[in-house]
């Protein structure tokens, strides 16, 4: 994947031309640390936005998506994958238990694995259908109660059992809090990820991925800069 801006987006449509300008400014934030920009791929992140709309990006030629609803992915990913079937939907959302299945027939990487019987189901539902997702371990770094993820002293034991099960742990995801300060999370989750043998990291947004590229992030996770602000969803 390449991390370059185009010599010229003033003629680029809107999301294209947004693309473009998030592409360089990871380029440019690792280059500034001494790494090379194609370490870091942008997971662009499609939730709440229609295919119209991400088939803009898809026809800018980027090809790494993110998606946090299962249900939402389904009504528009399988034709977005049609007319596109070299792209990668990356799951980045909580899995339910009653949506493994699904998940594991749309899905070519979960992010979101925070439990034993999530990744239990993620591995039987692979051998089923014939297609196992890559996994990551969601690590909920700064153990809020309300968020998702594993504590970071029972993320070892996760991983372990992860592999036990045949599944091909590619690295480590987080979402820090809010109010806290951003680099001491992605600090925490380079080096649980070191000690597990782990390269990829899922970490930093709009806000923060400069700060995570610095702390070794080889995934970040951007939409609202892309796609712009998200259309209001029914309930």
């Amino acid at each position: 994947m390449t991390l370059s801006k185009p010599a010229d987006t003033a003629d680029l449509p809107g999301v294209a031309a947004k693309l473009a300008s998030v592409l360089a400014e990871i380029a440019a934030a690792a280059q500034a640390v001494g790494r090379v920009p194609g370490e870091v791929t942008l997971v662009a992140v499609s939730k709440t936005h229609p295919g119209p709309v991400i088939a803009q990006a898809l026809d800018a030629g980027h090809r790494v998506f993110g998606e946090n609803r299962v249900q939402e992915a389904e009504g528009k990913w399988p034709a977005l994958r049609t007319a596109y079937p070299d792209l990668v939907l990356h799951l980045i959302g909580p899995l339910q238990r009653n949506k493994v299945r699904r998940a594991v027939r749309l899905f070519d990487v979960i992010e979101t694995i925070d439990r034993l019987d999530i990744a239990r189901a993620v591995a039987e539902a692979g051998r089923a259908e014939g297609r196992v997702p890559d996994v990551f371990v969601q690590v909920n770094t700064g153990e809020e109660p309300q968020k998702a993820g594993v504590f970071p002293e029972d993320t070892d034991a996760l991983v372990a059992g992860c592999r036990e099960l045949g599944l091909t742990v590619r690295g480590l995801m987080c979402i820090p809090p809010a109010d806290e300060e951003p680099s001491l999370h992605f600090g925490l989750l380079r080096q649980i990820a070191r000690r597990n043998g782990l390269d990829a990291l899922s970490m930093g947004m709009s806000g923060d991925f400069a700060v995570a590229i610095h702390f070794g992030a080889t995934l970040v996770r951007v939409g609202t800069a892309i796609f712009g602000e998200r259309p209001a969803q029914e309930e």
